[in-house]
């Protein structure tokens, strides 16, 4: 009886590279990468929409390179990449109209953000707001769970498409998992949703194939079973999507871009954005801190909260909460952060800690699909904080 009382069902999701938000995100994180490896002190908001066979930028943009970068150019090859490269789509890389409406950086947000300007010395951050970061022990990656598998999957199908293997499936896909916990852990697969754009072929062809592929990928974590339901193309026809489906803008899956739902959410968007707006730095930042802790074993879940003023380096305030299931308690952990020692979450110093203006071996735009959070190739996934806060705890 007590496991039963112990246990619930948490849902989350995934979306395509192709799904017309995406496409979006994508779009408006490869003109930042651009920007960035011409000006590394770029100042980049760049927004992006998008509908039937159309395309527009839109945002402010301060780089000393940016008469050098063409945006059209760089949406165009961004869109073709994705698989939109046939006019029979209605979204085409060849052929979308293309309107842009970037300017530069408000002269009044910069003298908070740039150092040495304003009324500090120090870089401050680039708008106000609270950040959160999450970490949980429930997956190797220590995310969890259902927006974990969720992401595998649809990497995998992204895969597949690419390579052919599955000749008609088209570039907008949604999955979707369904995971029972007990007592905090994750035990079993309980359904999984995939509504994947297609060539107008047989339904029941496409549910025996989709149904297979996330057998085979899910079946070794040892988490589905008989009783697991598929949902595949529940509407019955997925043949019309993309841009052409539904229109497109950056920013909207905030969700999938970091927890699935698990835990808290600032509100603030990521994609388009240089990393001194702390609404993505500073939640990468705390992601960063959590991950560490938890894998330090002072925790099996931990969740982080960051707040700032626009303009001032020193954040308001940061939160701590281990819902419970900390090896120290949580004012330790807070008074570690709080300290500086290990973390120092003023602007300037994450940035620096992380180089988020110099990227190596990973891009702004590799961001934009499968979540920002869980994947070993960015630099907030590292766990090179353990001994440091074990030291420090131990003070």
């Amino acid at each position: 009886m007590s496991k039963l009382r112990n246990a619930h069902v948490f849902t989350s999701e995934s979306v395509s590279e192709g799904h017309p938000d995406k496409v979006c995100d994508q779009v408006s994180d490869a003109i930042l990468d651009a920007c960035l490896a011409k000006d590394a002190t770029s100042r980049v908001a760049c927004e992006t929409g998008v509908t039937t066979n159309f395309l527009v930028n839109m945002g402010e943009i301060t780089c000393s390179g940016w008469d050098k970068i063409n945006p059209e150019s760089i949406a165009r090859r961004v869109v073709n990449d994705i698989g939109y490269n046939r006019e029979e789509l209605l979204f085409s890389g060849d052929t979308f109209e293309y309107v842009s409406r970037i300017h530069s950086q408000s002269s009044d947000i910069a003298q908070g953000v740039d150092e040495g300007k304003g009324l500090f010395e120090e870089q401050g951050a680039g708008d106000q707001g609270m950040m959160f970061g999450y970490a949980t022990s429930a997956t190797p990656s220590l995310m969890p769970a259902p927006i974990h598998y969720s992401h595998q999957l649809l990497l995998k199908l992204q895969q597949v498409r690419h390579q052919g293997t599955i000749d008609y499936l088209r570039p907008d896909a949604k999955t979707q998992v369904s995971v029972l916990h007990e007592n905090g852990q994750p035990v079993k697969i309980t359904n999984v949703v995939i509504s994947h754009q297609t060539a107008d072929v047989p339904l029941a062809r496409i549910r025996e194939d989709l149904v297979q592929l996330t057998r085979e990928l899910l079946s070794p974590t040892g988490l589905l079973d008989n009783d697991t339901e598929f949902y595949i193309n529940p509407t019955g026809k997925f043949v019309i999507g993309g841009p052409h489906g539904d229109a497109g803008l950056t920013g909207r899956k905030i969700i999938v871009d970091t927890y699935g739902g698990v835990g808290c959410h600032g509100g603030g968007a990521f994609s388009g954005k240089d990393p001194s707006k702390v609404d993505r730095s500073a939640a990468y930042y705390a992601r960063y801190a959590a991950k560490n802790i938890v894998a330090a074993g002072l925790a099996e879940k931990c969740e982080i909260q960051v707040s700032y003023a626009i303009g001032v380096a020193k954040p308001l305030s940061v939160n701590v909460d281990t819902f419970g299931t900390g090896t120290v308690s949580d004012e330790s952990i807070q008074k570690v952060l709080e300290s500086e020692e290990v973390f120092n979450f003023r602007p300037a110093s994450l940035i620096n800690d992380l180089d988020l203006t110099n990227p190596s071996g990973w891009s702004y735009r590799d961001t934009a699909v499968a979540g920002h959070f869980g994947r070993s190739i960015f630099p907030w996934e590292q766990t090179n904080k353990v001994d440091a806060l074990l030291a420090a705890i131990k003070k």
